[in-house]
């Protein structure tokens, strides 16, 4: 077993609805171009970092059709088809691009629907593991949430998604949805400094709900800078052997036993890096300092 397999095993699995994954994955967003739009920088290595991810041990993936728009689902196809039989590959819909790349809302039931239809193409694959629901427009759930949803449950029931998750949701959506149907996870921005779903991740717990964190490193940039170059964790990196980025990563592992991580990257050797989080073991005292340092707050989204 190679250090990078060592690690994911270490970092244990959990389910991702009937989907058993490792708790780190790759999120393939960074591979298109700046602002996640069009070709990336070096499509060469994009298809060597997936390949790498793979190779790796990993066997979940994250991605979008309107990542690109297009560019990301056909890396990972020319990268990895005919795809493994236990990888997991997770999408999202409701939004799409204009020509300038703009992020513009895609999310009728029935542009749902299409918005599956396009990943399976691109992807080339007759299902996909789970496919997240991501709201945009920050509303509060009630009947256009239902037939949202509606759209999601129907793509599985006629076996073009194995899971219906959600993205960008509050506790009340997360609590709407699951008294209609089964939720398999929820991604939703979420790390040491911005902690404000806690109270999501807490019900994502108690169902048994896998939950993916996006942006696990901070957002925006400066906000990921300052915490990456904090000294609390520069000074925990230290003693744990670790870098800032791991430190981060091991926080969210060791928080709960249902997260599931998918840091993106654009590199072999931050690949490497991030995988190699998986194998870090905070302390008791690293815990606490943490604790201190960034305590948890809730809010709304």
């Amino acid at each position: 077993m190679s250090g990078s397999e060592s690690d994911l095993t270490a970092a244990g699995s959990f389910a991702l609805g009937r989907w058993q994954v490792k708790r780190l994955g790759y999120g393939a967003m960074q591979l298109a171009g700046d602002n996640v739009f069009g070709p990336p920088r070096d499509r060469d290595e994009a298809l060597r970092v997936l390949r790498a991810a793979v190779d790796g041990g990993i066997n979940h993936i994250d991605t979008a059709e309107y990542y690109g728009p297009g560019v990301v689902n056909e890396l990972i196809r020319e990268a990895l088809f005919p795809y493994p039989s236990a990888l997991a590959i997770v999408s999202k819909v409701a939004a799409r691009r204009d020509d300038r790349g703009a992020v513009l809302p895609y999310d009728d039931p029935d542009q749902l629907r299409a918005g599956i239809e396009e990943n399976l193409t691109t992807l080339g694959v007759d299902r996909l593991a789970a496919v997240n629901l991501r709201l945009l427009d920050g509303s509060s759930p009630g009947k256009r949430f239902d037939a949202q949803l509606a759209a999601l449950v129907s793509a599985r029931d006629e076996g073009l998604i194995d899971g219906v998750g959600l993205s960008n949701i509050s506790r009340d959506h997360l609590l709407r949805a699951v008294a209609q149907t089964e939720i398999v996870c929820v991604q939703n921005l979420f790390n040491l400094a911005d902690q404000r779903s806690l109270d999501v991740l807490q019900e994502c717990t108690s169902h048994g709900i896998a939950f993916v964190p996006y942006c696990p490193l901070g957002w925006p940039r400066d906000v990921q800078n300052a915490l990456l170059t904090s000294p609390t964790l520069t000074s925990l990196a230290t003693r744990l052997e670790a870098t800032p980025a791991q430190i981060a990563l091991a926080w969210l592992l060791d928080l709960a036993p249902n997260i599931l991580l998918i840091p993106g990257t654009r590199t072999r050797a931050h690949l490497a890096e991030n995988i190699h989080a998986a194998g870090v073991r905070l302390d008791d005292a690293a815990r606490a300092h943490l604790a201190r340092h960034f305590p948890a707050v809730t809010g709304d989204l």
